[in-house]
Order: structure tokens, then sequence, then C-alpha cells
């Protein structure tokens, strides 16, 4: 028989509501189910593992990508800032035939004109190109009218005169248009 002696009292009454054949078979389902969360959480972590490790190879482009842009902005600055100086803006001024103007005057809201305005001196003047477009264009091969001139020049040098000065009434000088302006 059994060496086991039988419970008494309490403990049998314990031992009633605890089956003795389905211990093993109700501890295999619970073993499966600890095996399975431990292995999908160590999956879970590899693919979070993978997941970190591509950002970071792309953050480290991004950053490299970053620094050459700033590197190539602050480059454009500098040339920015190099064509803005004072003396390269006359030097480029001076390359498309423009000249210091003289003496300002203003018109006051009344339309009466303050200061002596001067026309720029004509040392100053240059003979070089009028506009942008005559650094880049090829010289002119246009045929002579019959005066003698290229077509598309001017004529006569007075032609090439916006405007003639006239003393106003008060010693103030105007500016007088030597062609009538349409629709006036």
């Amino acid at each position: 028989m059994s060496s086991k002696p039988a419970p008494r009292g309490r403990a049998a009454r314990l031992a009633r509501l605890i089956p003795a054949g389905r211990a093993r078979a109700a501890r295999t389902p619970f073993v499966l189910l600890v095996v399975l969360l431990l292995g999908g959480g160590l999956l879970g972590l590899l693919v979070l593992n993978s997941a970190l490790s591509e950002g970071s190879f792309e953050l480290d482009d991004i950053q490299r990508r970053t620094k050459s842009l700033t590197d190539e902005e602050q480059a454009l600055q500098r040339d920015i800032d190099a064509y803005s100086a004072p003396d390269a803006l006359q030097r480029r001024a001076r390359e498309l035939g423009m000249v210091p103007g003289g003496d300002p005057a203003f018109l006051g809201p009344d339309g009466s004109v303050k200061g002596v305005p001067s026309a720029a001196p004509r040392s100053a003047v240059l003979t070089g190109p009028r506009a942008p477009e005559a650094l880049t264009a090829a010289p002119s091969t246009a045929p002579a009218t019959p005066g003698g001139t290229p077509t598309g020049t001017p004529a006569s040098p007075a032609a090439t005169t916006p405007a003639a000065t006239t003393p106003a009434p008060g010693g103030a000088l105007r500016s007088t248009p030597t062609t009538p302006t349409p629709g006036r």
C-alpha cells in the first residue's frame, strides 16, 4: 500500500478542494504562455533596437546634410556681403556707366522746390555702356542710315540728353523735357 498516511480533519478537507491528477495538466499551458510572452518580448526588443539603429543612421545623415547646407549658406552670405559692400557697389555702378549725382533738390508738399539741384560733373561722365544688356551684347553691326550713323543710335549728342535745365522764378533750376510727353 502507500507509505503516506491519509490526511485527517482540516487537511483532509483542503485536500479534497485541490484535484490531485490535474496539477500537471494545468501547469503546461501556463509554461507555454510564459515562454511565448518571453519570446515575443525578445522579438519586440530586437525589432525596436533595429528601428532605433536605423533612426540613428538617418539622424547622422540629416545632421551631415544640415552641416553642409549651413556651410553653403554661410558662403553665400559672405558673397552677398562682398557684393553689397560700398566699394563693390561703386565699382559695379561705374561698370554699368553710372556716375555720382549732383546736389539733390526736394519737392515740398505745396510743390515748392527746396535746395538747388545740379547736374553730375562732366568729368564723372563715362563713355562706357549705359545698360546691363550692353555689357553682354555683341558689338552692333547695324547698317548705316543715309546720314552716316548706324540705325538705333542717335544722330546728335543732344538727343541723348534726357532733359534740359532752365532757371525758374526764385533762382531754382527746373528740369524741362526735350520731347513732349504723350497724352499731355
